[in-house]
């Protein structure tokens, strides 16, 4: 990581997910004291639905810090245990729970989040993804001061990340997790040391929300222009996971590319099978599909999938 800290600050790291761990083991290597780990509470995942706790938490417990897990931070004992912290600072990471005014007062310099977008576009739970669906030509992180608000408070910095026309969802997942974690060092030295630039109102236009994602909006309606889907295969890769039916086989899309041509086929009509892909017809233009994954089976090339079965005339999905 580019910046260093002289001298711990008294944090709490509050996360869940994998984007949260770069940043939680860039304090740590920073030298900063983690005097307590947040994270959402084990739950079941997985095929056998088994308990598992977050990766944040995981790290955490490896690491040997306190990890708490509350379904909630409003209670009076949750607020009270928090603020007997005596932070000076808690970093908030992809969280998922709301923090309350009197948390959010606590620690000394207040609460610091990392969001993966450039606020004010794309607010909400899914900015990574959302912007690759939406054809977005860059994304990027924000340092924010936590306000009430969803992701509404005042911007310390943001660093700019171009997306390549092969951004799936999940390289673009590493790239802003890296990035935010370099860009709260930064942020969290210059604090320390009086230096930090005061933090900028957000934009009042310019505001998107990134809804939530969901399992059923993963699956391909071959009546979409061939572009809108192409960008909804990249954007949920490696989940949900695009999908269609071939054949009455449920069956992952986990790449494909553009061919910008017409046609005159119904949406979903197979024009074309070869080793290089399986080109399908869409609302506008074609779209040839490069990786697939049956259901049970592993992800693999349009030729092997084409050497073990056959296709019919079009995709039901």
């Amino acid at each position: 990581m580019t910046a260093t800290a002289k001298a711990p600050l008294r944090l709490a790291f509050m996360g869940t997910p994998d984007f949260a761990v770069p940043a939680l083991a860039a304090l740590a290597d920073a030298g900063h004291e983690i005097v307590a780990v947040y994270s959402q509470p084990p739950r079941p995942a997985g095929r056998g639905h088994k308990t598992q706790a977050s990766p944040v938490h995981r790290f955490a417990e490896a690491k040997g810090w306190p990890v708490a897990t509350p379904v909630s931070l409003k209670g009076p004992a949750e607020i009270e245990a928090f603020a007997a912290l005596q932070l000076d600072a808690a970093v908030v990471v992809a969280y998922g729970l709301l923090l309350p005014a009197e948390v959010l007062a606590a620690p000394r310099f207040g609460c610091f989040n990392i969001h993966a977008s450039l606020l004010p576009r794309w607010r909400g739970a899914a900015p990574i993804q959302r912007a690759i669906e939406a054809g977005d030509s860059e994304s990027g992180v924000c340092i924010m001061q936590m306000d009430e608000g969803l992701d509404s408070g005042p911007i310390i910095k943001c660093i700019t990340c171009p997306l390549t026309p092969d951004e799936t969802g999940g390289s673009l997942h590493d790239k802003l997790a890296e990035l935010g974690a370099d860009a709260l060092l930064e942020c969290l030295v210059a604090l320390r040391d009086g230096a930090a630039p005061a933090a900028e109102p957000q934009p009042r236009e310019g505001i998107s929300y990134a809804r939530k994602l969901l399992k059923a909006e993963a699956r391909i309606d071959w009546r979409d222009p061939a572009p809108q889907i192409e960008r909804q295969i990249r954007a949920f890769n490696p989940w949900p996971v695009a999908w269609c039916e071939i054949d009455g086989e449920r069956t992952r899309i986990w790449s494909a590319f553009l061919l910008p041509r017409d046609h005159r086929q119904t949406p979903g009509a197979i024009l074309a099978a070869s080793p290089e892909g399986i080109d399908v017809a869409c609302g506008e233009q074609i779209l040839r599909i490069t990786r697939l994954q049956r259901p049970g089976g592993r992800a693999i090339s349009a030729e092997n999938y084409l050497n073990a079965r056959s296709l019919p005339e079009r995709m039901d999905g």
